[in-house]
Order: structure tokens, then sequence, then C-alpha cells
């Protein structure tokens, strides 16, 4: 990939400096003065981040409780199996439309900006199949209703993390990325507890997340002042698929990078999307019981998190380290996997998910900075954050892969211990992917 520059039309500076030249490639010791993203109000930076929470509140509430217990009512006894499905189809839907819609952002024409239209139409379209899952009556539309969210998801999405990459500057971005992570990471929490105090109807479970993440896109998209492209640049098929791919041989290190998002999140989805199963299957809850405990256990999750995203997300700005920071978090991570896999009480099962917590807050905020510091074009953040994106897509199409077998092993059912132990090898080797990284410090 690389560089391009493209005419920006700036309406509130034109009196002064052009932008086009912000588009060009920041130079590699110094990324703050190149960086393509404009001045923004004092609500921009609050804007982003409730945006970022609003849609990672109706899609984890969605995906890892309002599904698993709609499952548990259409398909009790295969439900374990159907949602690793669900979860795979969902994966599939969205790897499709991220890097396409990236790089058809990266040079929209739009005067809305070549963000905004893709952030208040992702929301849009994500509300819609939010609508069509709360009024499923069987498994197949559910699963439909759940493409459509998430081909809503994907859209936003990119266009979230392309602001991350193009609006803020190098000096602060581990800590915004960092309140990025606390969104993701308050929002199983809040989606949880939401879910456990609402009346116990899809219409509920689904609606309230619907108009969440309208509302709080709807609020980004009318105070960003986006970058607007006035000369068109054509799009081919050709294009667009290559907009999935950087070559991982030229560009060894955001390979690398890349390789260990994917095993970490892999990690954390086997956890995460089984969680009510192994609160009721596992040590044995009621669901009423492992309805409330989930809240409980995501708290744990994002209440240890906090800490560890602070600090090292200001240390590793402050420093400029990433790379021990990222290897110590994905280590302490496995760690906590390793407690739940052993844990046969709620108590000890909660230790390991506060250890998860802890190694993921410092994790998310110091990997997503390092990662965009490593993107090969930094003037085309789209196309490059959708590829980063599928490093955290993609472990929901795998899921079934490794997931199906290990549940499967032995006669007693769901093997979840299995399924845990599979969590910890994936997060060594994520950790040891950091190691051959030579671009970032």
């Amino acid at each position: 990939m690389t560089a391009r520059t493209h005419p920006i039309h700036d309406p509130t500076l034109e009196p002064r400096t052009p932008m086009s030249s912000s588009l060009k490639t920041p130079p590699p010791e110094d990324t703050t003065p190149g960086f393509p993203g404009r001045p923004q109000t004092v609500a921009f930076l609050p804007a982003l981040v409730l945006a970022y929470l609003g849609s990672a509140l109706a899609v984890m509430s969605a995906g890892f409780v309002s599904i698993p217990l709609r499952l548990s009512e259409l398909d009790p006894v295969h439900k374990a199996q159907t949602l690793s499905v669900t979860a795979a189809i969902g994966g599939v839907v969205i790897m499709l439309v991220s890097a396409p819609l990236g790089r058809i952002s990266d040079v929209s024409t739009s005067r809305l900006g070549t963000r905004r239209p893709f952030i208040l139409g992702g929301a849009v379209l994500s509300a819609i199949g939010m609508s069509a899952l709360a009024f499923a009556t069987n498994v197949p539309g559910l699963v439909a209703g759940w493409a459509v969210a998430q081909a809503g998801f994907g859209a936003t999405t990119m266009a979230l993390n392309a602001l991350l990459a193009e609006q803020i500057p190098s000096r602060i971005r581990a800590r915004v990325a960092a309140a990025y992570g606390m969104s993701s990471g308050l929002a199983p929490a809040l989606g949880s507890w939401m879910i456990s105090s609402l009346p116990g109807d899809p219409v509920y479970w689904f609606g309230i997340p619907a108009v969440l993440v309208l509302v709080a896109n709807l609020g980004l998209f009318v105070v960003l002042r986006d970058i607007v492209r006035t000369e068109p640049v054509p799009v081919s098929w050709i294009s667009l698929a290559r907009s999935y791919w950087i070559n991982p041989i030229r560009h060894r290190d955001f390979a690398w990078a890349w390789l260990c998002r994917l095993l970490v999140t892999l990690a954390l989805t086997s956890v995460s999307v089984y969680l009510l199963y192994l609160l009721t299957d596992r040590l044995g809850l009621d669901t009423a019981a492992a309805t409330r405990a989930q809240g409980m256990v995501v708290t744990a999750l994002f209440g240890a998190g906090v800490g560890t995203s602070v600090l090292f997300s200001w240390l590793s700005d402050r420093t400029g380290r990433r790379k021990p920071i990222v290897f110590g978090s994905v280590l302490l991570t496995a760690v906590g996997l390793l407690v739940a896999l052993l844990a046969h009480d709620l108590t000890v099962f909660t230790i390991g998910v506060a250890l998860i917590g802890m190694g993921q807050g410092a994790f998310v905020s110091v990997d997503v900075a390092m990662m965009t510091e490593l993107l090969p074009d930094s003037a085309a953040a789209g196309t490059g954050l959708a590829v980063i994106a599928l490093s955290y897509q993609m472990p929901q199409l795998l899921l079934p892969v490794m997931a199906t077998p290990l549940l499967a092993l032995g006669s007693g059912g769901p093997n979840y211990t299995a399924l845990l132990a599979g969590a910890v090898v994936a997060a060594i080797l994520g950790g040891l992917a950091v190691l051959p990284i030579r671009g970032a410090r």
C-alpha cells in the first residue's frame, strides 16, 4: 500500500492554509504534526467515546446476553452449538462489510465527510437488525436479524476506529484508545445489568440497545468536523478485494501485531460468548441466578481493567513504549484464563476473570495505539483500520472451528474445561507473537 494524496475541502479553514498537505504520510519519527485530522470542538472526544460505548453496549448486550438467553428458549437442547453458528455467521457478515467500506470511506467525496455517513448509516442499520431480533420467533429469524445488525456495526465500528488514527494525535492516542477499551469493557457489564433488570421480553432485550446505539452515534454525527474530499478516486472491485490485504512479508511488524490481537481476541471470545453457559452448565447456577452473576462477573472484568488501562496507557504515551506492556498484559490474561479453567465455584471463577480484566485493560489501549503506528499507510486510515478490525472480527468465525471439537470431547455434555484450555493456549501464542516486532519500542 502506498500513500496517496487527495485534495480536501475544509470550509472552516479556507482562509488559511489548505489541508491537502495534511494527507501526506506522516514521518515515522513524529506522527503528530502530519496526521490528517481537523481541529475539533471540545465536544468531540466525549461524543466519540459515547458513540463507541453505545455501539459496544448494543452489540455486546445482544451477542453475550440477549441472544444466549433467547436461544435457551428457542433451542434449549442445542443452544451451545447454535450460538457458535450464530456467532460465526455474524462474524462472516462483519468481515465482508468492514474492509470494503473502509476503502469506500477513505475515498468518499460526500459533502457530509468521509466518516459521518457511515457512522449514522451503520447505526440505523444496526437498529433495524436489533428490531428484527426483538421479534424473531425462530432460530433462522434470529440469525438473520443478527446478520443485519452486524453489518451495521461493521460500518459504524470501521468509521469510529478510523477516527482514532486520523483525528487523534499519537501523543495521546493510547489514552484515547484506553477510553475505547474502557467503553468495550464497561459495555458487557452495563448490558448484563440492563438485561437482567428489564422485563423478560425480547422487545426490551433488543429494543433498548437499538435506541441507545442510534442516540449515541447521532451525537457524534452532529459534532464531528469531518474530512471532506473533493477529488473523486475510482474504486473497482479489485481495489475492494485488495482492501482485505496488507502484505505480511513487506510489513512484518504489522502482521505480527495483527496475529497477536487475533489470538488474544479468540481467547477472550471463547469465554465471553459462552459465559452464561459456563455459569449454568459448569458452575451449576440456574438461569436467573446466572444472569445476575453474569453482571457481577463482567463488572469484575471491567472494574479490574480500569486501573491498568489508565495507568499503562499513560505510561505508554509518556515513555513511547508499547511492546513490553502488550506482552506483559497478554501473559496476565493467560494467567487469569488458567485460574478460570481451574475454578469450580463462582468466587474463584470471578477472581480469574478479574485477572483477565487487569491484563485486558492494559492490552486493549496500548495494543491499539501500537497497531495504528505500524499501519503501512496512515493516509488510508479507513482501509488500514478495517484490516485491524479483522483481527478481532475473525475470532467470531474461528470460534466454532476451535470450540466445536473441544466442546465435543468426552461424553458428559459440552466440555467447557477443554474450551478454557484452548483459550489459555491461544493467549500464550498471542503473547509470543509480540516478540518479533521491531518497529515499536
